[in-house]
């Protein structure tokens, strides 16, 4: 492993690979959970149907900056969370397996869970303001509005907008369903993917290598999204909301099933693993690639000794 450092900017590079390639099917499942927000399912709007029924909507009537609207906030918002949590998730496992095992290398399920969801939610915490500006970016359509609609020229328009308008509270409004929705999803990303990656090599005989990492990184992100997904809906409609439309996590969940029905909170489940499913393959995959060059180049400039793992 690399330094913490080093293992931080080489998430935060792979996550920005990765999100380039995704961001569109991320911009149709914020529409499809906000499209008929608290209402009954027969007087709610259908404008997207699917993830390529989605995306081909916004481009035919948006075109290309449509479906990339909030690329700038997400690749900020990927650095701070991915580099949190691919940076700090192998020391914190490491202290804790070394200090209650006195064996850095025991892997044990609660310890690498642990650490998965602590090194997401500081991620989360950190990223907040990005992805909110980013989900009110993305849900804006001058064609097919859904939600609340908030007219921001770009990133640094609609941050600025938020804080004047509500404060630092307001650029933190829903962090904590941010960090439910991170902490369930960086909860099992890792742990899973190192689980399968194990297993493969164990009982399959499978060899170090892109292979190895597009299955391990498939179980991952099929977990992910599964576990993360109802957090994931409550967070977007939270985020875009204006004014006090919910008091918190659980009111939002509340009226949300209460008007719309349970599966309400699995709405753009389907653009969700669409998403899901390459970012976690490529975030993961390519983050062992740059974590193999920041790890030659920290022993280039800095010298083997200096890794801590």
């Amino acid at each position: 492993m690399s330094t913490t450092a080093g293992a931080f900017i080489a998430g935060g590079i792979a996550a920005c690979g990765a999100v380039t390639a995704t961001h569109p099917f991320e911009t149709v499942k914020i529409r499809m959970q906000l499209q008929g927000e608290l209402q009954s399912s027969s007087s709610s709007p259908h404008f997207y149907r699917g993830p390529i029924h989605g995306v081909s909507v916004i481009v035919r009537n948006e075109g290309i900056g449509g479906i990339y609207r909030g690329i700038g906030c997400a690749y900020i918002y990927q650095i701070l969370l991915n580099g949190c949590r691919l940076g700090f998730y192998e020391p914190m496992r490491h202290t804790l397996a070394t200090t209650l095992f006195n064996d850095a290398k025991t892997q044990n399920l609660g310890i690498n869970m642990f650490c998965g969801a602590a090194s997401g939610i500081m991620g989360a915490m950190a990223g907040s303001p990005f992805f909110l500006a980013k989900t009110r970016l993305q849900s804006y359509s001058p064609f097919l509005p859904v939600g609340t609609q908030h007219q921001y020229k770009n990133a640094w328009d609609g941050l600025t907008k938020i804080y004047k308008g509500e404060g630092i509270r307001g650029l933190y409004r829903g962090v904590g369903a941010a960090m439910i929705r991170t902490g369930f999803g960086s909860s099992v990303q890792l742990p899973t993917y190192f689980f399968a990656k194990r297993r493969l090599v164990q009982h399959l005989g499978m060899e170090e290598g892109p292979a190895l990492h597009l299955a391990s990184s498939t179980a991952s992100g099929f977990v992910v999204c599964v576990v993360m997904h109802p957090p994931d809906t409550i967070m977007s409609r939270l985020y875009n909301q204006n004014g006090n439309l919910y008091k918190g996590v659980f009111d939002c969940l509340a009226k949300t099933i209460r008007a719309e029905g349970f599966f309400a909170i699995y709405k753009g489940v389907i653009p969700h693993l669409t998403r899901i499913l390459p970012h976690t393959i490529l975030t993961l995959s390519l983050a062992e690639q740059t974590t193999k060059l920041v790890k030659k180049l920290e022993d280039k400039i800095l010298g083997p000794e200096t890794r801590v793992l």
